[in-house]
């Protein structure tokens, strides 16, 4: 690995923990104006200070976050579909030329093992990896999962070993029961999707549960920008992360936040 690419990744992975609070507000691409999300940069604006990675599209990029004082940069590279379509069928939206001119300090997209676009998805993410070796720039593979597919380890495990094999930096993939055993089998990071709203003391119990189980951090959206206290919310979570509160001692210093603002 070189050295742009080892200092790019530095700014995603903070080298003081090795972990990441990876903020996810990519929803648009396939869902159009999430609920949270209407007015992205009145939403996004307040919570990029506690965020060491951004992750969206370049359009909601270049439209609605500032250059100055920007987090690093996770580029969404993927998509071309609509919840109304096939979802594994994605492709390649953005090339990794403009991700440089964007500044950006990784790129990622989605791949869809054993769905109907499984195919296509794995040998996107091999051009990308290819492309991000040329330029310096961390590949992450997020591991999508359809209606049909079952959150074990045995199936998200094999979605991220397939995904560090083909050379990805690090994986996106969800939680699941003996995480820690999936986390022995990527050789790579692998940060936590956050997934549907769920309560503020569950989500930050999967937080907890990860970081515990071996997680690199967490790439967390819905459960932040839709919570009911969005700052207090990504300041709980970041306690997690980088300073190892469990979750009961994180969901006291939500409160206390969220009672003070």
């Amino acid at each position: 690995m070189d050295w742009g690419m080892q200092n790019r990744l530095s700014r995603i992975v903070q080298p003081e923990s090795g972990r990441v609070v990876m903020f996810a507000v990519d929803h648009g691409y396939f869902l159009g104006p999430t609920s949270g999300l209407e007015d992205f940069k009145a939403t996004v604006d307040p919570l990029l200070p506690y965020a060491d990675c951004l992750m969206l599209t370049r359009g909601m990029l270049r439209s609605c976050v500032s250059p100055a004082g920007a987090p690093p940069i996770m580029l969404r590279m993927s998509g071309g579909n609509s919840i109304l379509g096939e979802l594994s069928e994605e492709g390649l939206t953005c090339s990794v030329e403009d991700a440089v001119r964007l500044g950006v300090s990784g790129i990622t997209l989605s791949i869809f093992v054993g769905a109907q676009g499984q195919r296509e998805t794995l040998l996107n993410l091999g051009r990308l990896i290819d492309e991000g070796h040329r330029w310096g720039l961390p590949v992450m593979a997020v591991t999508a999962v359809g209606k049909e597919m079952v959150r074990d380890v045995r199936y998200l495990g094999l979605c991220c070993r397939i995904a560090a094999e083909i050379g990805c930096q690090m994986v996106k993939t969800y939680y699941c029961d003996e995480f820690e055993k999936l986390v022995r089998s990527t050789p790579v990071p692998v940060v936590i999707a956050g997934g549907k709203k769920v309560a503020e003391p569950d989500a930050l119990k999967l937080a907890a549960n990860a970081v515990r189980d071996g997680a690199a951090g967490v790439d967390m959206g819905r459960n932040i920008f839709q919570s009911e206290n969005p700052v207090a919310m990504i300041k709980a979570v970041r306690a997690i992360v980088h300073e190892n509160l469990d979750a009961d001692k994180a969901l006291e210093l939500y409160k206390d936040l969220a009672a003070s603002q």
